[in-house]
């Protein structure tokens, strides 16, 4: 099973894309969309559309999972990641890929077993569970993975049910 995790954000979408077999992850290809702030807010949204496009052209995925937005303090920000997030919704209902919604407490339980983890936890997990050599660079890209990894488990999980 090929997942693609998706990480949203207007300036930078970090992605992470993983195969699956028997229980067992490999990173297949992870890494950031990004827009430059010099681009008005259409623009910026169509390039996360047509890249997340290339990118389904490109690795096939079965699946998808895509963090849900969070509410902190900035609520101009928390828009802006909606906007983005639609998007990334839109592309991969018009590539007819099943899609899962995580929260952040969500991913960081599936991936370390404890829902408070910390951002640096959560890559050593993602480190580990993918057997990486180094931690994925830049974070967003690292946050796609775990996504990724997440939507695996959630799936895997429903599937006992079924």
């Amino acid at each position: 099973m090929r997942i693609l995790g998706l990480d949203p954000g207007t300036a930078t979408t970090g992605y992470g894309i993983v195969d699956v077999e028997d229980g067992r992850f490999t990173a297949v290809s992870y890494g950031v969309i990004t827009t430059s702030p010099k681009d008005d807010a259409p623009a910026r949204l169509q390039t996360i559309y047509q890249e997340l496009n290339q990118l389904i052209a490109e690795y096939r995925p079965d699946t998808a999972g895509v963090e849900e937005v969070f509410f902190g303090r900035n609520i101009t920000t928390a828009i802006s990641v909606g906007q983005a997030r639609g998007v990334l919704l839109l592309a991969l209902a018009n590539a007819g890929l099943p899609i899962g919604e995580y929260s952040p407490p969500k991913i960081k339980d599936a991936v370390t077993g404890y829902g408070k983890a910390d951002k640096a936890q959560v890559q050593l997990m993602v480190r580990n569970l993918l057997g990486l050599e180094e931690t994925p660079r830049p974070d967003d890209a690292a946050d796609g993975l775990a996504v990724a990894i997440t939507h695996y488990q959630y799936q895997r999980f429903e599937s006992l049910y079924d």
